[in-house]
């Protein structure tokens, strides 16, 4: 069944099931050390920066705990949007993995500035009060908008000059920065972030994602916070040969200018029905929106997706990788009709 309800249904891309195939050939070692995984820290240090350490996981709560696990200890608290994931939909797993604080901040469109960070700056040093420690940011941000990277650059400087850290939740970075046009170091490294939620199986890997550690002084401790945190792979080489893959060729960046492609295309035709309204700007692979609660519930009889505020009858669209122009235009048809 097709459906726009997450970038998480879409399938697994070819050229990503032929190096798990590959992958699948003969024995290897186990724990990371073998040629597929040797070969994808090799192409993400080429992609990223040379001295960074990759590590890879399960899943994007696996990765957003191990690195803020890393930044932090039980004393602090992390900042974070009202709508981030670890506030929302990780089922309290961050707290539960760092026992720190999470302070969510109110935003109009998902993103945090320094404006809106620096009332939260206070009560270092006073044993009474949670040390802020880290900064989480989403890029896109879970309402689908993007960060630039003056915007970056303005919160991991006021972050570092405060003596916190910055972590990526990057589930969604490669459609980032195919709508800027801008490389993943570009918006990471050049941008003074200190870990990296690498995430692709949102754009076209079955499982998976890396954590990218860039700060030096936070690379001693990470293998070890892996493994406790239940995060290491036995059989390595199926998780990091993706990502070999996905970053051959560009692979990363076609999925995702395609993704983001396909959500402009809807959200073109969608402009011209009458009752639709955009809730936010449509800056990557997912738009936000309302239309009169009948149309929703009349669509949602053939189509499944994600009522992002019922009380306002808003909801989530979501397109893929792998979305054609024939089910968008099959999406309007049946919504006009």
């Amino acid at each position: 069944m097709r459906s726009f309800a997450s970038d998480n249904n879409s399938g697994v891309h070819p050229a990503i099931m032929e190096a798990l195939t590959r992958a699948n050939r003969d024995h290897a070692l186990g724990y990371g050390d073998d040629l597929w995984t040797e070969e994808a820290v090799r192409k993400i240090k080429e992609t990223f920066v040379a001295d960074c350490e990759p590590l890879f996981v399960f899943n994007g709560t696996g990765s957003n705990v191990i690195a803020l696990q890393l930044m932090t200890r039980p004393y602090n608290s992390i900042l974070c949007a009202e709508t981030a994931h670890i506030y929302v939909d990780e089922c309290g797993s961050p707290v539960k993995m760092t026992g720190c604080q999470i302070r969510p901040i109110a935003t109009p469109d998902g993103k945090l500035t320094p404006q809106l960070i620096t009332p939260y700056l206070h009560g270092f040093a006073d044993q009474h009060h949670s040390q802020p420690g880290a900064i989480y940011l989403s890029e896109c941000t879970e309402l689908g908008t993007i960060y630039t990277p003056d915007e970056l650059k303005a919160i991991t400087s006021l972050a570092h000059q405060y003596g916190m850290w910055v972590h990526m939740d990057g589930a969604r970075i490669a459609n980032a920065c195919a709508s800027l046009g801008l490389s993943l170091r570009a918006l990471t490294v050049d941008c003074g972030i200190d870990v990296l939620s690498f995430g692709g199986t949102k754009n076209g890997l079955m499982m998976g994602e890396c954590v990218i550690v860039f700060d030096d002084s936070l690379k001693s401790e990470a293998r070890f916070i892996r493994k406790q945190s239940a995060q290491l792979a036995s059989k390595m080489r199926y998780l990091s040969c993706q990502f070999t893959a996905y970053l051959t060729d560009e692979l990363w960046l076609k999925n995702a200018t395609h993704a983001n492609a396909m959500a402009k295309r809807l959200a073109d035709a969608l402009e011209q029905v009458p009752g639709v309204r955009f809730t936010q700007k449509v800056e990557s692979n997912q738009l936000f929106l309302t239309m009169p609660r009948a149309e929703t519930d009349r669509m949602l009889q053939t189509y499944f997706f994600y009522f992002w505020n019922e009380e306002a009858d808003e909801i989530r669209l979501v397109t893929s990788f792998d979305t054609t122009e024939e089910d968008i235009d099959t999406f309007i048809r049946i919504l006009k009709n």
